[in-house]
């Protein structure tokens, strides 16, 4: 029970604040949802460092990580916005930013994970 409610409360943060990033950085003049962007990069870029720390040395605990990795993170991220969002890009015909988005999420979200990892092996 105690871990659901690790993982309850960690989603709770990472969902807010992933909605107060998209509020103030999704651009409808752009086309490209900036927020969830930088949202899903973070993202990424934290859970390498979280699951790096948790790694080295046992430096988090398991109920640090699920509140950390699973809750924050997973709430914060989002795979279902990406997708439906890349769906309005599709179904607009914007065909370009909707490249753009896919292979920039993925390409700069794994080395988000990478370089988070590194950092992390490097201190």
């Amino acid at each position: 029970m105690k871990q659901l409610l690790l993982v309850f409360i960690g989603g709770g943060f990472g969902s807010t604040l992933r909605y107060v990033i998209g509020k103030y950085m999704n651009s409808t003049e752009t086309g490209i949802p900036w927020g969830t962007f930088t949202a899903n990069i973070l993202g990424s870029l934290l859970i390498g460092i979280i699951l790096g720390f948790a790694a080295k040395n046992d430096a988090l605990s398991s109920n640090q990580t699920l509140l950390l990795a699973t809750g924050f993170c997973g709430g914060f991220t989002t795979f279902s916005t990406f997708a439906y969002e890349n769906h309005v890009l599709l179904k607009a015909g914007d065909f370009t930013s909707f490249a753009l988005y896919t292979i920039g999420s993925f390409v700069v979200g794994f080395l988000a994970v990478f370089l988070g990892l590194f950092l992390v092996k490097s201190f």
